[in-house]
């Protein structure tokens, strides 16, 4: 029959228009989904964790992506310590008196005698320095003036502006006393500008200039030393579980000396030390010799960042490995003794007191001085990212053992190596359980393949055993291994596997999150941006349905008289089913692959008496191009789409899904 609409912005999120009911029961394969009703709560709980988010600063994630820091090269700590910058006139490095003493870098700038000169340094930003017309942007700079007063001039300029530089925005900071001090001035540029430039001319005797920054004023929540207030807002409006940070292979670093240091990125913004990313080379026709963590964005803001989205914060630390793709040899590493991995030890111990201390600790009060008095109440801790072999719980067992003794109540996060199957991983899942690791991280970038054959993945895990983290996944097409609708549709019947078992799965975050459409070395990626727009791909709405339809508990599901669960691809079918206590409504998801259109009938058996369908809404996810995806040029290319029906009666919906489509189908009963 052909149900009526009701208009109903419930279910709908950003990017999701409403369109009206499409139900029949014409044409298509028969299939009959029945969901065991009559206790909904008897299903295993599904975790709060359930669906989250990776970060790792590659593909300009942090610097140049979510920091909103506008300027290269800040400090001028760069190997090359011009790097980013152009220098006009007299302009000298200098390290005698520094403003911070980890970073020593300054530049001094002298004036020239000639009356048509200047001395300055201009600044090319990431990808340039874009700015919108009418927008607001704080430009701060820590200065000193070698004779007690001089002057500068700060413009925001665009270069390409009909053949000559153009100065959209300007304004003056006198530079006074011999001391380093910092000044800060408004900038309001008068046209939009993508290749901008940030100039600072010197007017005057000379000075000394450090840590020169540029922000907009409009960052997420305001805050000055702020994150991109669009980027965040993805992040948000996923409602994750759980934010895994900072990596991913930069944790272990190209070496030891330049794996991620946590304390290295607390504290004063401008006295936290540049590294090395391990990003910046390692993939040659991609290579970006400028590509540093300024650690702007270092933890305690990935803190605070998953404090705002309302997600666990998950930090992952080093085991003592540098990455072992690049480091064979076993002097590379640290020695698997456990006063060799003391200090490393002490990292992940102090880290439990930055985050969960009192205000007298002193990491506690570390983490109050720098504004936030309250535990930031971490649950979870990861120890290395995707090692192997024995090197990898040799060492991980003295951790373990420092962090049960201190700290019982932290959950712990192994890791199953690079691979989602073969020699290494069965190696170390049975060291993880012998270890008594609370999850254990698995990775998968795989091609459709891999995706169409897992779906009962996790059917037969051991129960008893760790929980699973799947830490990285992502579909990467055979042969074409960039964002495409098809490979968010195999990720998505992959998933109804995870949400299937969800008493095994713990956690679940798709890798990597960001990529700069200019920067980028790896792809497929979750959200795309460039200095201003950013965009949702297909893999972020699948990520985003099953999060927003979640639920509270697993619910039996038969297909066909045969339970999912190691049926998995019945006809081209995926699915999953849940019950979400917080409205009543039972959500079956299902990814149908094939290329035939089927027919559906949902049946809740089991309803107590009195109980009937009410109401139900078809979110589905398709695109007729199965290469498609969205780019910041066309947002809305594939997105969901959602109808709202009313059914008063019944305990059974029966309707038409089409080929290669994603669909989430949301009851209510009363």
């Amino acid at each position: 029959m052909k149900l009526p609409c009701l208009k109903s912005s419930a279910l709908a999120v950003a990017g999701v228009a409403l369109v009206g009911c499409a139900g029949g029961e014409q044409g298509g394969s028969q299939r009959v989904f029945e969901l065991d009703a009559s206790d909904p709560i008897a299903g295993a709980p599904i975790p709060a964790t359930m669906y989250g988010l990776f970060f790792e600063d590659i593909n300009y994630a942090a610097d140049g992506g979510l920091y909103a820091e506008m300027v290269k090269n800040r400090s001028f700590e760069f190997p090359q310590s011009l790097m980013g910058w152009e220098a006009s006139g007299n302009v000298e490095v200098r390290t005698a008196g520094p403003a911070f003493p980890r970073n020593p870098h300054y530049v001094h700038l002298e004036p020239v005698s000639h009356p048509h000169k200047r001395t300055g340094i201009q600044n090319e930003g990431f990808f340039g320095v874009s700015a919108q017309k009418g927008k607001e942007y704080r430009f701060s700079v820590f200065a000193r003036a070698s004779k007690g007063q001089s002057k500068i001039t700060v413009e925001m300029t665009d270069p390409a502006s009909m053949g000559e530089t153009q100065v959209l925005a300007s304004a003056d900071a006198v530079i006074e006393g011999k001391e380093w001090k910092k000044y800060t001035l408004s900038l309001t540029p008068e046209a939009d500008v993508v290749k901008g430039k940030l100039r600072i001319f010197l007017y005057g005797d000379a000075v000394d200039l450090d840590h020169v920054s540029l922000f907009p004023v409009d960052t997420w929540k305001g805050r000055e030393n702020g994150l991109r207030k669009d980027l965040v807002q993805a992040l948000a409006d996923i409602h994750p579980g759980v934010l895994r940070f900072p990596g991913g292979c930069i944790v272990e670093g190209t070496d030891l000396q330049s794996r991620y240091q946590w304390k290295n990125s607390v504290g004063p913004v401008e006295n936290r030390p540049l590294n090395e990313n391990r990003w910046h080379y390692t993939f040659p026709h991609r290579f970006f010799p400028d590509y540093y963590q300024s650690y702007g964005l270092g933890f305690y803001e990935f803190f605070l960042l998953a404090e705002d989205i309302k997600c666990e914060p998950l930090p992952i630390l080093s085991v003592g490995l540098a990455c072992q793709f690049q480091n064979n040899d076993e002097n590379a590493h640290v020695p698997a003794t456990e006063k060799d991995l003391k200090p490393y030890i002490q990292d992940c111990l102090d880290l439990i007191e930055f985050a969960n201390g009192d205000t007298l600790s002193k990491w506690g009060g570390l983490r109050a001085q720098m504004g936030h008095p309250e535990p930031f109440d971490l649950k979870y801790i990861g120890i290395g990212n995707e090692q192997w072999d024995h090197f990898y719980p040799d060492r991980l067992k003295f951790f373990v053992e420092a962090i049960r003794k201190a700290h019982p109540e932290i959950k712990i996060v192994g890791s199953s190596g690079p691979d989602s199957e073969g020699p290494q991983f069965e190696y170390l899942w049975p060291e993880m359980a012998k270890l008594g690791a609370d999850l254990v991280d698995e990775h998968f970038y795989r091609p459709e393949s891999w995706f169409l054959a897992q779906g009962n993945r996790y059917d037969s895990y051991d129960r008893k055993g760790p929980k699973v983290f799947a830490g990285e996944y992502a579909c990467h097409g055979a042969g074409k291994k960039w964002n495409h609708f098809e490979a968010s549709l195999l990720e998505a019947a992959f998933m109804t596997g995870l949400e299937r078992n969800a008493d095994v799965v713990e956690m679940a975050t798709y890798a990597p999150l960001f990529a700069h459409v200019e920067g980028w070395q790896w792809r497929p990626d979750m959200i795309w941006f460039d200095n201003v727009r950013s965009v949702r791909t297909a893999s972020y709405y699948v990520q985003q349905l099953f999060s927003h339809n979640k639920g509270t508990h697993t619910a039996s599901l038969i297909m066909d008289g045969k339970p999912i669960a190691g049926n998995a691809d019945q006809a081209g079918l995926f699915a999953s089913a849940v019950y979400d206590s917080q409205d009543g409504a039972f959500v079956v998801k299902t990814a149908n692959v094939s290329d035939t259109a089927q027919v559906v009938s949902i049946a809740l058996r089991g309803l107590k008496p009195g109980l009937q369908i009410k109401s139900y809404s078809v979110t589905s996810l398709h695109s007729d191009d199965l290469d498609a995806d969205n780019t910041l040029d066309n947002p809305d290319a594939v997105v969901p789409q959602v109808k709202e029906c009313r059914q008063v009666g019944g305990d059974a919906i029966s309707l038409r899904i089409e080929p290669k489509t994603f669909y989430v189908f949301r009851i209510k009963v009363g």
